[in-house]
């Protein structure tokens, strides 16, 4: 039985998508860091963009969950799911994710943080030579 609407079980996984890409973000960038690229700032400036963007979305999603009394917690997690409590207005359901879902969930967000942050960049750049 479901007992969180439809919308606001959009709202917590969006949540917990959007802050596994921040990990993953940040951990590209420590390994950037020790990476052998040559042209190291274009590659960091990027992630460091789409760490922003992430983060702005992140907050944004706080602000909503915060309102609609809206909580989610990590359960268990095995090979194949991970498994998450979400919470809201009191009534509890238990939600369990395919771990490759997962992974093609946040490899989604990445992409989409990525042109973000490259229209970004670009806009940025485009009024700095004028």
């Amino acid at each position: 039985m479901r007992y969180i609407t439809e919308e606001n079980t959009k709202i917590a996984s969006r949540y917990l998508f959007i802050s596994m890409a921040i990990i993953v973000i940040r951990q590209d960038i420590k390994y950037h860091d020790e990476g052998p690229f040559k042209i190291k700032e274009i590659y960091l400036q990027m992630l460091s963009e789409m760490e922003m963007e992430a983060v702005r979305e992140r907050k944004q999603i706080i602000r909503t969950m915060k309102i609609n009394q809206l909580s989610v917690l990590p359960l268990t997690k095995d090979d194949s799911f991970s498994n998450f409590l979400f919470i809201c207005q009191g009534k509890e359901e238990k939600k369990s994710y395919f771990n490759p879902a997962i992974r093609k969930k946040v490899e989604n967000i990445l992409m989409e943080l990525m042109f973000k942050s490259l229209y970004r960049l670009q806009n940025e750049g485009a009024s700095s030579n004028v």
